[in-house]
């Protein structure tokens, strides 16, 4: 688990980036269409930092609580404006001009997430295939007769290549049909057809973390075969070897180099007795558990790595020209703003566990463990983020962008604006709904720490 210093400063890095990005939205759309802004704010409250900047003398500003920020435009409805600002106020630009504005904010997330899987698409990736790692007995899986090995070309009627919209059409099909319809390709090529058959216990299953487990399979990973030793390593002084396939230690299958990550971890300067094959022989070595530190934290380091060549055709490599990179990134942003939705929608009438609405606490977990696993992670999950964000404001709550939208389009249908108790009544509803949410996503991230 991520320190916490880590996660601090990674939540806050997130957060500042795509409210940024998500407020410029509204900010250049607003000066496009000839408003004036008076304040660009990162975060709430007394700004911390400020500074007046252009011919309307805007305020820049960092203010003291980074869970969000907003933009204020001049607003005739707020107080008296100079005369030669007339026609500059927000509520007298044209209603299309004003919703323009609205759907800035939301729609830079999106463009955000674009260019964010463009750049890590750029030049080609490296991903793992789908495929069935360990099975678990009298699992779903196993009654289905999936089994180590079973490369998922197919979910549905969607072909799949990665894991990434294999999870989405998986969830997808468990939450539309209570089963998954798999096509499956063994080691030798042969391919078949399974179903999982989830019933009644599909809303368990969207739980965050309950996916596989529920199924009964881990998706596969590299085999622990050692490709190379630390020089200052247990395992080279132990008499382990390149080549070495580690299937036991303590105790513990091991069918991966993720299984011997895990089961290395917490046994630090212990003393266990490792299983593996070498040239077919079953040998076994007694190993002392080495340690180091990451995040703040001891763990177990044996000393040992996979190679990319050792894969049998699961880990494939994708080379990109620098539009297909941007065509797949458009690709990946719709994708996943498709499935979002589907989710949200799902969620409402209690096909989704609301268990999966996260707040701070857990985004700030997130965000610190994908900071240590690198740049390439962090970035993955501000795009996910920026997707979720843009969705959520998208939501016909009348304090969020969705809301303001539908009440400007209402004005335009009937020519006047919504009367000013309607908008009260409107906001009420709208905060004890944002209220009701965040009280869900401090309860789920506080369940999840005690559990």
């Amino acid at each position: 688990m991520a320190s916490f210093l880590t996660s601090f400063f990674a939540f806050i890095l997130l957060i500042s980036v795509l409210v940024a990005v998500h407020e410029y939205g509204h900010y250049i759309v607003g000066r496009w269409m000839g408003m004036k802004v008076l304040r660009f704010s990162i975060g709430f409250g007394r700004p911390i930092w400020l500074k007046k900047y252009g011919e309307d003398d805007t305020e820049y500003c960092f203010s003291a609580i980074p869970l969000g920020g907003y933009v204020k435009f001049l607003d005739s409805r707020e107080a008296d404006i100079n005369p030669s600002d007339f026609g500059r106020a927000f509520d007298q630009r044209p209603i299309l001009a004003r919703i323009a504005v609205l759907l800035a904010g939301p729609l830079f997330n999106f463009i955000f997430a674009i260019l964010a899987y463009w750049l890590l698409m750029a030049g080609g990736i490296t991903t793992i295939k789908p495929a069935v790692g360990s099975v678990e007995p009298n699992s779903y899986a196993d009654q289905a007769g999936l089994v180590f090995g079973d490369k998922i070309i197919q979910v549905g009627d969607e072909k799949i290549s990665e894991w990434e919209p294999a999870l989405t059409a998986i969830l997808g099909e468990i939450v539309q049909n209570g089963q998954v319809n798999l096509v499956l390709e063994n080691y030798d090529g042969f391919q078949r057809t399974a179903i999982l058959n989830i019933g009644d216990n599909k809303t368990r299953l969207t739980e965050p973390g309950a996916l596989f487990q529920g199924l009964g399979f881990k998706p596969w990973q590299p085999p622990a075969i050692i490709a190379d030793l630390s020089e200052d390593g247990p395992a080279i002084s132990s008499g382990l070897k390149v080549g070495d396939r580690i299937t036991s230690i303590a105790g513990q299958d091991i069918f991966s180099f993720e299984d011997l990550r895990i089961a290395v971890q917490p046994l630090s300067g212990e003393r266990v007795v490792i299983e593996y094959f070498r040239e077919n022989q079953l040998e076994v070595v007694d190993i002392k558990i080495g340690e180091r530190k990451l995040g703040g934290e001891v763990q177990g380091y044996l000393g040992v790595s996979w190679n990319i060549n050792n894969d049998d055709g699961y880990i494939k490599e994708i080379s990109y020209t620098p539009l297909e990179s941007l065509i797949s990134a458009v690709n990946r942003t719709w994708s996943s703003t498709k499935f979002t939705v589907h989710m949200l929608s799902r969620m409402v009438i209690g096909d989704v566990s609301v268990k999966n609405i996260s707040g701070p606490i857990k985004i700030a977990q997130i965000a610190g463990e994908s900071a240590e696993r690198g740049w390439r992670y962090f970035i993955s999950i501000m795009a996910v983020i920026s997707i979720s964000l843009g969705v959520l404001n998208l939501l016909p709550i009348p304090i969020l962008d969705g809301g303001q939208i539908v009440y400007h389009t209402i004005e335009g249908i009937k020519g006047s604006p919504i009367t000013e108790k309607s908008q009260i009544i409107g906001q009420q509803i709208g905060i004890i709904f944002v209220l009701m949410l965040m009280t869900f996503a401090f309860y789920n991230d506080i369940s999840g720490i005690f559990s």
